[in-house]
């Protein structure tokens, strides 16, 4: 034995070669903590004592290393901007030991290798991988760069090009095209690998392979002119300015730190990349996504747990088909789980079969799915206008027309043909679970189920928990919705339930400005450059202004205090005008067919006149000046005041819930992390404060008083 720790420890082979296996404890997968780290310093000074002839690193995982501690390394950002260029830099000459061992190394990369996981690989002098392996820097995706030296090796060990994809995409490649980009130096079977790991060495050690050659590859300058530098490089730059926006700031800066180092030795190198690390690190963009991916583990979890009493669900039926009813067809069929889709009419019927058929035959247009796989999963959705083939089904999903009455009629009439234990859904977006559940003689095994349209591309189900909602339904509601690979999240019966009710504030601060003179593009505009993939008004017609305006009035009559207007809606005034949105070609913005088949929006003039009826006037007849400051500001506190009190009134039970819902079923702009994260960056106090400015604006505005309290505690929802 060279080593024995908690997570790594190092053997000799009969070979003469000593054997780094890492095996962190209590965990999955292995990642980088402080102990591995540690250890891995450790490891590395034994093997250099010891009189091993060369060094193989593997995995006792079913994957090699993924990255960071992302939980622990947090409170590593949290450090002054001194105090983390020293961390980075320590654990910078863990990797550079392992660089500069005396004898030769080889990585053997049995399965995902992924940020830190592939600069430890990158730190041997040799890799090979299964032929299963996956690797990849995903780094971007937190809005950080590598930080343990993938910025300067990647480069010099692959083209530059190449390795300015990697970093900037945060994509996972296969392990053959790492081979053909020169990440890695050979692909086997899984069962060769270590066999082959040994082989590369004694290659080096009987001069078939360069070291020398290699390690100066590695820790010197890129062997390119300064004009082939600046040609890459600029390339890469401009792409990854144009695919990340302004908003993400990562894979920019990731570039420009790999382009100044591309002339440098590794120990200039490793302090630019550095440098550009712990700016990012220290960023509130980075500090955002951090957030929402422990929040998306936190929804996984306790989704996982949720459905550990779940009844197994064989076969599905969807009651009303339709756009909507097509979609959950589609998507239930896609995923393994046969459906039944019931109409009452056999246009209905058509209709979904057509829009299942259109998902699939955009999926065999990209290449996605065969023919064959196209014809399975349409064998798997049986139309049908009748009960037949209900006593066999484990979960139905109602999605019939938004009318409290109908629904109450259709589960009550569906209960009777159903099995005692199938569970009822609903996929209402609105109507109280409790109310629905009224007509029923088993309310226990009903709950809702809100999908989001379109279905097969919004990730978020609001399962919603009525008063006499069974923890055995709520589980297989969301055990199906899993399987579905839909991200479900469990919310409290109001109305509106999470996402709709903090929607339609947002929906109502925009009419408040309309009514105040403002002008619905400039609010588009507004908010999209705050980086929402849409404006209100565009969303509105997405949604569908006759949506819109049923929904405004169950969420007044929910929240009369401060949903309730004393003014002519812009939602109602289309709407009464019979203007639609999208789904009949005027509302806002008029639609036309774009030559790929989507509606293209287009402005017309005339919805200016015909929306100053509703405009308040200023004495002498002008509007309201309203900058876009104030737009921003009135948007987003109506927004994020009611994501408070849906914390406060336990709709959801953590703020990770709050702002997982807005992300998954609106779109809200992932880099800014959610409606309470906003609160958060800002300061309670200052939001507060915010607030207060359009106090006279109603109730919309007004802090909550355990707001107030958080204020002037310091407290933050994370």
């Amino acid at each position: 034995m060279i080593y024995q720790g908690t997570a790594i420890q190092v053997t000799k082979r009969p070979s003469g070669f000593a054997r780094l296996v890492f095996d962190l404890p209590g965990s999955v997968v292995n990642v980088f903590n402080n102990l591995m780290l540690q250890e891995l310093s450790q490891a590395i000074a034994a093997v250099a004592a010891s009189d091993a002839r060369g060094l193989v690193c593997v995995s006792a995982k079913s994957s090699f290393l993924v990255g960071a501690d992302i939980k622990e390394f947090t409170e590593k950002f949290k450090l002054g901007e001194q105090e983390l260029l020293e961390w980075a830099a320590r654990t910078n000459e863990i990797f550079n030991a392992v660089e500069d061992l005396p004898i030769p190394t080889v990585t053997a990369i049995n399965g995902m290798a992924l940020g830190g996981g592939l600069e430890m690989c990158l730190s041997t002098d040799f890799r090979v991988a299964s032929d299963a392996a996956v690797l990849g820097f995903p780094e971007v995706n937190l809005g950080i760069c590598p930080g343990f030296g993938g910025t300067v090796r990647a480069p010099r060990l692959m083209s530059a090009l190449s390795a300015i994809e990697w970093v900037r995409t945060g994509k996972q490649v296969s392990a053959y095209q790492a081979l053909s980009e020169g990440a890695v130096d050979a692909v086997v079977a899984p069962d060769m690998l270590e066999d082959a790991a040994e082989d590369m060495l004694e290659q080096v050690l009987n001069g078939e392979l360069d070291l020398q050659d290699r390690r100066a590859q590695k820790t010197g300058p890129l062997p390119m002119t300064a004009d082939e530098i600046k040609q890459v490089f600029t390339e890469g730059l401009a792409r990854a300015d144009k695919e990340a926006g302004s908003h993400y700031p990562a894979a920019v800066t990731a570039v420009e730190a790999m382009w100044k180092a591309a002339d440098q030795s590794r120990a200039v190198a490793l302090e630019l990349e550095n440098e550009a690390f712990v700016t990012l690190a220290r960023g509130e963009v980075a500090g955002n996504l951090v957030q929402l991916f422990l929040s998306e583990q936190f929804l996984k979890s306790r989704a996982k747990k949720l459905s550990a009493t779940a009844r197994p669900v064989k076969r599905a039926a969807v009651m009303g088909a339709g756009i909507m009813g097509g979609g959950i067809a589609y998507q239930s069929a896609l995923r393994g789980t046969p459906i039944l889709m019931k109409d009452i009419a056999q246009q209905g019927l058509d209709l979904g079969l057509s829009e299942a058929n259109k998902l699939l035959a955009k999926q065999r247009e990209r290449g996605r799915m065969d023919q064959a796989k196209v014809d399975k999963v349409l064998s798997s959705i049986t139309p049908t206008l009748s009960y037949d083939g209900f006593e066999q089904v484990d979960i139905i999903v109602e999605a019939v027309v938004e009318n409290p009455r109908i629904k109450q009629i259709v589960l009550a009439e569906v209960e009777q043909c159903v099995p005692a234990n199938t569970v009822l859904t609903s996929n209402t977006s609105t109507i109280s679970i409790s109310l629905l559940a009224s007509a029923l003689k088993r309310p226990e095994n009903f709950c809702g189920m809100h999908f989001f349209n379109p279905v097969p591309l919004m990730p978020l189900v609001e399962v919603i928990k009525g008063e006499k909602t069974s923890t055995e339904a709520i589980a297989t509601t969301v055990a199906y919705a899993q399987s579905l690979g839909k991200s479900p999240i469990v919310v409290n019966d109001c109305p509106g339930f999470l996402v709709n009710r903090i929607l339609f504030p947002y929906f109502g601060a925009f009419c408040q400005l309309l009514r105040d003179g403002a002008d619905f593009r400039v609010i588009d505009q507004v908010m999209e450059r705050f980086g929402w993939p849409m404006g209100p008004a565009y969303l509105l017609d997405v949604v569908g202004i006759d949506t819109a305006s049923h929904c405004m009035k169950v969420m007044a009559e929910g929240f009369p205090d401060r949903m309730q207007y004393s003014f002519r809606t812009a939602i109602d005034h289309l709407y009464e005008a019979g203007s639609f949105g999208q789904k009949n070609g005027k509302g806002f913005y008029q639609y036309q067919t774009s030559a790929g088949g989507r509606p293209a929006k287009v402005f017309d003039d005339a919805i200016l006149l015909f929306l100053k009826p509703l405009q308040a006037n200023l004495d002498d007849g002008s509007a309201l000046e309203i900058g876009d400051d104030a737009i921003r500001e009135r948007m987003m506190v109506a927004l994020c005041l009611e994501a408070v009190r849906c914390l406060e009134d336990g709709i959801v039970s953590s703020a990770a819930e709050v702002d997982m819902g807005l992300l998954l079923g609106l779109g809200y702009p992932r880099f800014r992390g959610g409606a309470l994260r906003f609160i958060d960056n800002m300061g309670v106090a200052a939001f507060c404060e915010m607030a207060d400015k359009y106090a006279e604006l109603g109730a919309l505005y007004h802090p909550t008083d355990a707001l107030r309290a958080m204020a002037k505690s310091g407290q933050s929802f994370y």
